[in-house]
């Protein structure tokens, strides 16, 4: 019982440190740059060079908030375990997906796909998703 107690903890801690770290990053880092003139997503005109400020910024920002999901996939998996449900090889698959799909949608928008991230997140968040379906 002290272990599941445990376990809930710290599933709800995964996920409100995910989202104090996605809210204090926006409103301390992102909301500063933006004041200041830098854009937090790559332009979505003509390719820059590959070493300009936004492009960096625009990885930046996706990953900083895929800690975040990554995060929320991890604490997913720790409930399970706090209500004695030991995640099943499905259950490992949706949240390996769902964080890898997520990751993809936030490196391609950071990155206006200018960044490969996205691919590459996206075919191992397919692949799990596919493979959940098989389990």
């Amino acid at each position: 019982m002290l272990m599941q107690i445990a376990l809930f903890g710290a599933g709800l801690l995964a996920f409100a440190t995910g989202l104090v770290h996605s809210l204090l990053g926006e409103r301390l880092i992102f909301l500063r740059l933006r004041e200041h003139g830098a854009s937090v997503t790559a332009s979505a005109e003509a390719p820059a060079p590959p070493a300009t400020e936004s492009r960096r910024l625009g990885i930046l920002w996706a990953t900083w908030h895929l800690a975040s999901v990554f995060g929320w996939a991890f604490g997913a998996l720790l409930l399970l375990l706090a209500l004695g449900q030991a995640p099943t090889a499905t259950g490992v698959l949706i949240a390996v997906a769902a964080a890898h799909l997520t990751g993809a949608v936030l490196v391609f928008v950071g990155t206006h796909g200018r960044h490969p991230g996205w691919i590459a997140l996206s075919v191992v968040g397919l692949v799990a998703a596919v493979a959940a379906g098989t389990a």
